[in-house]
């Protein structure tokens, strides 16, 4: 069995209204999650690519949204400028605008999504 080197290997946005959050992740990722129902849970993959680290969107069982708790920080690209400029017209907050890290670590930002989860960004630039 091999050892991933990333220090995350999958995690969860819980959400209340599957397909608003659907259509915000949508809008501020610039991607299609296509649902998939797997018992009482509906799930949309944030990523299809299966040598990436995975997340999803999750509706059903002890899904609960929070700003509380772990913080999640979705890949920004190269600039996560544009993605959080999509935020506001998908139907969300921005509640750290983009911040440098220093020491080159680069610059991130924070968001409050359609559900109320606080979920951040990261990029280089």
């Amino acid at each position: 069995m091999s050892t991933s080197p990333h220090a995350l290997s999958w995690f969860e946005i819980p959400v209340t209204d599957f397909a608003r959050a659907k259509t915000f992740y949508e809008k501020v990722l610039g991607l299609s999650i296509a649902p998939m129902v797997m018992g009482p849970t509906t799930m949309g993959f944030l990523s299809s690519d299966p040598n990436a680290v995975g997340g999803a969107i999750v509706q059903g069982g002890d899904a609960v949204p929070s700003r509380q708790g772990t913080l999640v920080y979705l890949n920004g690209g190269d600039d996560l400028a544009p993605m959080l400029a999509r935020v506001v017209g998908a139907g969300g907050s921005v509640a750290v605008p983009k911040t440098e890290i220093g020491n080159d670590f680069g610059f991130f930002a924070h968001f409050v999504d359609t559900e109320g989860n606080l979920v951040g960004l990261h990029s280089m630039k």
